[in-house]
């Protein structure tokens, strides 16, 4: 009997979970369900999926579903990594999409792109799990994460399945992770600032240069823009350099005129910048 063991319904978790508590399939016998450049369902060993194919390029091996009453439906987010769409089916997902997307480390995007299958030592039945996001990095890693809306303790379905996707992560240099959902404020700020992640913003008024050069020593975000130019012109490519990583914040306090922007790092700028004109 196959038991569907995917995230579907189930309880939010932490980021960490039990290790031990579960035993776990060798990673060697477990397999991998993804959908094809065919769109045909494809089977392989997982340790030589992993190896072989790109997990950021496929289409979801699920579909999200459509809970009558639920107020958050599957959707859309626009990765300014790849310029592509990726889907999601929760509010929580699409906060961490908005996260990942930010993170000048990443260059890969996609959701649900396979299915892990494996034997229960204990059971013997045939159990799966489908992670919600994939992240490529830029030094090769990866991550494979499930985005559970609160940081209660994860139900007893989720911790099995987290056991084993971390182990079968780590025998291939990935990461698996139930991730934490930001904190408010960091996730209030983070989406206003991805309202302009979008490359047109970036010399939004032909700007660009002007609000670099404002925040080249620290200084209060309003008054950069209004030196910078004229401030509604501004400010567009000024929030577009802070969510880049061109310009930097603290965005653990609330987003406002008075907040304080300075120079940002290096590698943001890189990452950015190479998506942007590929």
């Amino acid at each position: 009997m196959i038991t569907d063991s995917s995230q579907d319904g189930a309880p939010g978790g932490l980021p960490a979970v039990a290790r031990s508590v579960y035993r776990v399939p060798e990673p060697s016998t477990v397999e991998a369900e993804f959908t094809g450049v065919d769109g045909m369902l494809v089977q392989r060993r997982w340790v030589e999926a992993a190896v072989a194919v790109r997990f950021e390029q496929l289409a979801p091996v699920a579909a999200f579903p459509v809970v009558p009453g639920r107020r958050w439906a599957p959707g859309w987010w626009w990765s300014a990594t790849t310029g592509r769409h990726v889907m999601h089916g929760s509010q929580a997902m699409c906060t961490q999409l908005m996260v990942l997307d930010r993170d000048p480390h990443v260059v890969g995007l996609s959701a649900r792109p396979v299915r892990l299958i494996w034997r229960d030592p204990g059971s013997g039945r045939v159990l799966t799990w489908v992670p919600q996001l994939f992240a490529r990095y830029a030094d090769g890693g990866a991550l494979f994460a499930d985005c559970p809306a609160a940081t209660a303790p994860a139900g007893d379905r989720a911790e099995r399945a987290a056991a084993v996707l971390e182990a079968a992560c780590a025998a291939v240099g990935f990461t698996y992770g139930r991730l934490a959902p930001p904190e408010k404020v960091v996730a209030a700020n983070v989406r206003w600032l991805a309202g302009y992640r979008h490359p047109r913003h970036r010399d939004a008024g032909g700007l660009e240069q002007a609000v670099l050069e404002a925040f080249a020593a620290e200084r209060p975000l309003m008054a950069g823009a209004a030196a910078a130019g004229e401030v509604l012109t501004a400010l567009p490519a000024l929030y577009h350099a802070l969510w880049s990583g061109r310009l930097a914040a603290d965005l653990t306090r609330p987003l406002g005129e008075h907040t304080l922007v300075t120079p940002g790092p290096a590698e943001g700028d890189g990452k950015r910048q190479e998506q942007q004109e590929s």
